[in-house]
């Protein structure tokens, strides 16, 4: 059966000579798998392998035959919002990697969850547009996104106490406390003063709490680039 959905681009491998077999967060259907054949093809006449690079948003029109079925296909797919700035700028296409990372270690329902949805799709769409204040968009994605996951916390204090109950080294430092508090409850794009060494250890501090929470959500590979990016 055919459905339209919206998506958005987490990953994909290479399967066969011309063919891709592609994961996609959609609106309808949560995670997804597809494959997508002649994707790279030298006879194809368009690059549809564009497609599917990190967090690009889709209208798709896709073939769902049952939930048992773990990979479905694409009928028809575009892309709705293109990106101005994700792919030529370093900081922003390294935050991107990142959020692809984090999400595709994270995002397990195969089921609609449109506020979630609505989320991502809205982060993406600030970092493409956003000027400046970004820098701490990644640290300000992963506490909301928490929150949709079912574990977010409200307060510096209490993802401190959280961390420290399973043997995280506490933090005395007041400045990193007080951003990290902020940066808790703040909007994308607020401006909360940060130097590298504080944001990375909040940063750090909030995959350890992702991993309290999350089984199986292991190394984050793109972490130790982001680093040497944001410095």
């Amino acid at each position: 059966m055919l459905h339209k959905t919206r998506g958005i681009a987490l990953s994909y491998i290479r399967y066969r000579e011309s063919s891709i077999i592609a994961k996609i967060y959609t609106e309808s259907f949560g995670i997804q798998t597809y494959i997508v054949n002649g994707v790279r093809s030298a006879k194809s006449k368009t690059n549809r392998i564009a497609f599917f690079q990190p967090l690009t948003l889709l209208d798709m029109v896709v073939y769902h035959k049952s939930k048992e079925d773990t990979i479905h296909r694409l009928s028809e797919i575009k892309c709705y919002a293109p990106f101005a700035s994700i792919p030529f700028d370093v900081v922003k296409s390294s935050l991107a990697l990142f959020v692809t990372e984090i999400l595709g270690k994270t995002l397990r329902e195969e089921e609609s969850n449109e506020p979630l949805f609505q989320f991502i799709q809205d982060s993406v769409l600030f970092l493409d547009q956003a000027e400046d204040n970004f820098e701490n968009f990644h640290i300000q994605f992963l506490s909301q996104l928490s929150s949709y996951l079912g574990f977010g916390t409200e307060t510096g204090e209490d993802l401190e106490n959280e961390l420290s109950e399973n043997n995280y080294p506490r933090t005395v430092d007041p400045i990193e406390l007080e951003a990290a508090r902020q940066l808790l409850v703040s909007r994308f794009g607020s401006v909360v003063p940060l130097d590298r060494t504080r944001r990375t250890r909040i940063l750090e501090k909030l995959i350890f709490f992702y991993k309290i929470h999350m089984d199986g959500l292991g190394e984050i590979k793109s972490l130790e680039v982001l680093k040497e990016i944001m410095r």
